[in-house]
């Protein structure tokens, strides 16, 4: 008797768990189709973006470019200054003008702050692939967001980062994103999608900043595998 009661809280347990990881996967996969599909990500190698800022009534516009898993380039001008930050997947540098606490001249970045941006590398968030990328996904629940059902995900990554993102239960696009960065939490909320060649993007992104305020970053532009020279992520001479 014990055996069978031994066998039969075994398999209970099996089952739970096998449910459990379809539901996630479920979950991971509708959300890789809502954005296009594997295929259609995988065959994104540049992407170039227009957003700008608007934050205590000014508006400060930011180019970004892209190539996936390789390098970032993004350029913010600020009353007429420009601020320059560029990663290459290992290592990064910047430009600040004096308003910013810089020289104005190319300086190395901090480990930490190329850390913190390794994750725009890749575009489509930790979700597609995450198996293959060696992160774990659990399911927190199904909670309410602003009115609306999201499914509530724990992402730890490979490098042992947590990202908690809500997914839309009736679009599975991205919702709202809680990251912890330096003992500090940050939440983004994410609206307003719009399609490029079949592909979503929030048009529209919310922060909270205790230095700043609510900031507002409005998308303008997306172009998808357009030309990028690459001279572009070098560091200059000073």
């Amino acid at each position: 008797m014990k055996t069978r009661i031994l066998m039969a809280t075994a398999l209970a347990a099996f089952v739970s768990v096998t449910a459990y990881a379809q539901t996630v996967d479920e979950i991971v996969n509708k959300h890789v189709a809502a954005l296009g599909g594997k295929d259609k990500l995988n065959g994104v190698k540049t992407l170039y973006t227009e957003r700008s800022l608007s934050v205590q009534g000014m508006e400060i516009p930011t180019k970004t470019t892209l190539v996936v898993g390789k390098a970032l380039r993004t350029e913010s001008t600020v009353m007429g200054n420009t601020m320059v930050q560029v990663v290459d997947g290992t290592s990064g540098w910047m430009v600040r003008p004096a308003m910013m606490g810089g020289t104005g001249d190319p300086e190395v970045m901090p480990a930490e702050m190329v850390k913190q941006q390794l994750g725009q590398l890749d575009p489509f968030g930790p979700l597609v692939d995450y198996q293959q990328k060696g992160h774990k996904v659990e399911l927190v629940g199904k909670e309410k967001v602003d009115g609306k059902d999201t499914y509530h995900l724990k992402i730890t990554t490979k490098e042992g980062q947590v990202l908690e993102e809500y997914l839309d239960a009736n679009t599975y696009l991205l919702n709202r994103l809680k990251v912890s960065i330096n003992g500090q939490q940050g939440e983004m909320d994410f609206s307003d999608y719009k399609s490029v060649e079949g592909i979503p993007f929030a048009n529209t992104t919310e922060m909270a900043s205790n230095q700043a305020g609510n900031l507002v970053f409005i998308t303008n532009k997306v172009t998808i595998n357009g030309p990028v020279d690459e001279a572009i992520f070098k560091k200059p001479a000073k």
